[in-house]
Parts: structure tokens; sequence; C-alpha cells
């Protein structure tokens, strides 16, 4: 599980710079100026979430459990925000509706406050000293 969970980290993380430089450059003379911010909220987000999972990946004291639940609502949440966001901010360059599934957005933002609970009712019901030093 820690091996997906970084190598799917890294990945949103690429991503996330990937939309961030497309949507600085390539959609700046297609889409307002709103839209592009909207857009970049999505990219944000793909990267904190991205970090999140290479935080969890990288630790020994969380339960195989709860790792797994924390990735599938990272992933899950990442997808319908951000991806709900990215086709909301770029609506009015294509032919399908996003307005039509932007209910998806909020469920994507639940999704992903259910992760960042899910990991710190975790980390205090964990019985083992946790030393950052």
């Amino acid at each position: 599980m820690n091996k997906r969970l970084l190598v799917t980290g890294a990945i949103l993380g690429m991503l996330s710079i990937i939309l961030g430089a497309f949507g600085a450059h390539g959609l700046k003379a297609l889409i307002t100026e709103s839209s592009i911010q909207t857009f970049e909220t999505g990219v944000r987000y793909q990267m904190y979430h991205a970090f999140l999972l290479l935080i969890i990946g990288g630790t020994g004291f969380m339960s195989f459990k709860a790792k797994k639940a924390i990735y599938y609502l990272v992933l899950v949440g990442v997808i319908f925000f951000s991806g709900s966001i990215y086709g909301l901010a770029t609506n009015a360059l294509t032919s399908f509706d996003f307005k039509v599934i932007g209910f998806i957005t909020p469920i994507g933002g639940l999704l992903l406050i259910l992760a960042w609970g899910l990991m710190v009712a975790n980390l205090i019901k964990n019985k083992s000293k946790i030393d950052v030093n």
C-alpha cells in the first residue's frame, strides 16, 4: 500500500505541474481570468492531496486499513473535486456542458475532508510514540 500511495502521490503531483503550466500558458488566451483562477484552484487542491498521499505513504504509524481508506477517499475526491473544476473552468471550450455534473464538486470536497479527518482520527488513536525529531 505504501508504494501505491507514493506512486499515486507522485503522479498526481506531476499532473498538477503539467495542468498548472497548461492553465497558466495554454488557456490564457482561451478562457477568462476568472476561469483561469478557478482552474488554478483545482490544480492547487490536487497538489495538496498529492503531498498528503506522499506523507501517508511514508509513514509507518498508520494501519494498512486506514491508509487504504485514505487512499481511495483522496483518489476519488481529487477526481470529483479537481476534475469537475477543470471541466467547469474550461466549459466554454467544449460542446459538453460540465455544469450538469457540477454537483460532484462538493461531493469530492467532502471526500477530501473525510480523508483528512480519518488521518487525524488515526493519529489520535495511535498508541505508539510519534517522534518528529
